[in-house]
């Protein structure tokens, strides 16, 4: 039988237990007959102020990974989607994104897995961008070598990065709209073609959408990107205004 709700598919998605903006964001996003169930990976909320905190943050987020997919199997989902974008590339390039999909798939089965990894180079190329561009992100001083490492080996060359100021992991989703915007317009510049946003619970999508039309140039927020692709990956091409150009057009 089908899913009532989720005749088209059932999305499990995983996301960090301090995240409050990975679910109202894809839930925006989401199209008729698709239904979002979303399960926390428990981590504290300590703070994040040295490289060895950033660690031990990505090491407890890893560890919940394998009990958060327990959970979502029980609701028989069409395809996985990790709300979670340090993970997926920490380490640079796409072997974490690699060793995830495949402990996804040992616990709920051969299902799709779609990940920031693959879903920003996905959307990139739907967008035309052909090299260079800025990173918004909330990992000061502990993820700009991750970030730039991750988007050299994609084909990119990351020519600038700025961070939004945060001391906690769920303060990341308390950052003011105004701090955002200071960070694209930091990074923006005549010497890149688009800005790409990270972190899963920086409220950024409908900011990096109004950022494009004053920028006139791509700004990908990572939610935003994760979703698209996921919905793209199962032939489904509804389009959403006001969450930026890959949605509304690609």
């Amino acid at each position: 039988m089908t899913n009532t709700l989720g005749w088209r598919r059932v999305y499990g998605i995983a996301t960090p237990s301090v995240n409050t903006v990975v679910q109202p964001e894809y839930d925006d996003l989401r199209p008729a007959g698709v239904v979002n169930h979303t399960e926390g990976m428990h981590i504290p909320n300590d703070p994040v102020r040295t490289p060895e905190d950033g660690i031990e943050l990505i090491r407890r987020i890893d560890e919940a990974l394998e009990n958060a997919v327990d959970r979502l199997a029980t609701c028989r989902p069409d395809h996985i989607v990790l709300g979670i974008s340090a993970e997926s590339i920490w380490g640079g390039g796409l072997e974490p994104a690699r060793r995830i999909e495949a402990r996804i798939r040992a616990r709920a089965g051969d299902l799709p897995v779609t990940q920031a990894a693959d879903a920003l180079p996905a959307a990139l190329a739907a967008l035309g961008i052909s090299r260079r561009i800025g990173v918004v992100h909330p990992y000061a001083g502990i993820g700009e070598g991750h970030l730039v490492g991750f988007f050299e080996e994609v084909g990119y060359d990351v020519v600038r990065t700025e961070a939004v100021r945060v001391t906690t992991p769920a303060e990341i989703a308390h950052t003011a709209p105004q701090e955002i915007v200071r960070a694209v317009r930091e990074v923006d510049g005549d010497d890149i073609e688009a800005i790409v946003q990270f972190g899963a619970n920086l409220p950024a999508g409908r900011i990096a959408a109004a950022a494009e039309i004053w920028l006139g140039k791509p700004v990908i927020a990572v939610n935003v990107a994760t979703y698209w692709y996921a919905l793209r990956r199962d032939g489904i091409s509804d389009k959403v205004e006001g969450y930026g150009s890959l949605f509304s057009r690609h």
